[in-house]
C-alpha cells in the first residue's frame, strides 16, 4: 500500500510557511475579537433551543451547513480571488453583499469590528501592499469575509485550505462560546469540535462551487434570536 506521503497523485503538500500563516489566522489568539461572538447561540440557549451538548453540537452544525456553506465560506473564496485577480472593484461590490446581508446590526457589528481589525492587523504585516490600502477604503467598513480573503490569499494557500482555515476558526469560536454559554464541560466541547470537524470539508467543496447567484444568507430564525440578544438582559457575549 501506498503512503500519502509516496503518492505521486496526492496534491503537493502546503508549504511550511503558508501552513503556519494559515494557523495563525486561525487561531483563537489572532487579535480580531472573534471570542467575545456567540452568533446567536447565546440567544438560542436564553431561548431553551440550546440545553446540552447533544443541541449544541445540532445547533453548530446546522449553522455551518446553513450559513457559513451558503454564505460566508463561498465569499470569502470569492474575495479570495478577488484579491488574487487585483480586482477592487469586485472586493468592493463582495464588501457590498456581505454588510447588506447582515440580518441583525449585532451581525453587522461584528463583520465590521473584526474587518476592521484584521484589515489593521494585515496593515501591520504589510503596510505596503496596495491591496491592504484599498481594503481599509472599503466604505463603510470592511467585511470580516473579505479581509479573510486578502489574508488567506497572502499566505500563500491556496483557495480550499483558505477555507478549511476559516471554518476552524470558527468553529474553535463557537465550541468556546458553548463551553462557556450552556455551559458545557472541556471533553463535551471537544466532542462539539469533533464534529464539526468532520462536517467542514464537505462545507468547504459544497461553498467551492457556488457562484454569485447561488450564493445566499437567509436564515430568519437566526435574524430573529440575534435581535433579541440585543435586549437580552443577561450577556456574556456580544451578538
Amino acid at each position: 500500500m501506498t503512503s500519502a506521503a509516496h503518492d505521486l497523485n496526492a496534491p503537493p503538500a502546503l508549504a511550511a510557511a503558508s501552513l503556519l500563516r494559515l494557523l495563525w489566522l486561525a487561531s483563537p489568539a489572532l487579535p480580531v475579537g472573534g471570542f467575545s461572538y456567540s452568533e446567536g447561540l447565546e440567544p438560542a440557549v436564553d431561548a431553551g433551543l440550546v440545553a446540552d451538548e447533544s443541541s449544541a453540537r445540532a445547533w453548530l452544525l446546522d449553522h455551518l451547513q446553513l450559513v457559513l456553506a451558503r454564505a460566508d465560506l463561498p465569499l470569502v473564496a470569492a474575495a479570495w480571488r478577488a484579491w488574487q485577480q487585483h480586482d477592487t472593484a469586485r472586493a468592493r461590490a463582495l464588501n457590498d453583499w456581505a454588510l447588506a446581508t447582515r440580518e441583525s446590526a449585532e451581525l453587522r457589528l461584528q463583520t465590521e469590528q473584526m474587518g476592521r481589525s484584521l484589515a489593521d492587523w494585515l496593515h501591520r504585516q504589510a503596510a505596503d501592499d496596495a491591496r491592504i490600502a484599498a481594503l481599509a477604503k472599503l466604505p463603510p467598513a470592511p467585511a470580516w469575509p473579505v479581509v479573510f480573503g486578502l489574508a488567506a490569499w497572502r499566505s500563500g494557500a491556496p483557495v480550499r485550505e483558505s477555507l478549511l482555515a476559516f471554518g476552524f476558526g470558527w468553529a474553535e469560536n463557537m465550541v468556546q462560546a458553548a463551553v462557556k454559554a450552556v455551559p458545557l464541560g472541556q471533553h463535551a466541547g471537544q466532542r462539539v469540535l469533533a464534529a464539526l470537524a468532520d462536517a467542514l470539508p464537505g462545507a468547504v467543496e459544497r461553498s467551492l462551487s457556488i457562484g454569485d447567484e447561488e450564493r445566499q444568507a437567509f436564515a430568519p430564525g437566526l435574524a430573529i434570536l440575534s435581535s433579541r440578544h440585543e435586549t437580552q438582559y443577561s450577556r456574556l457575549f456580544r451578538s
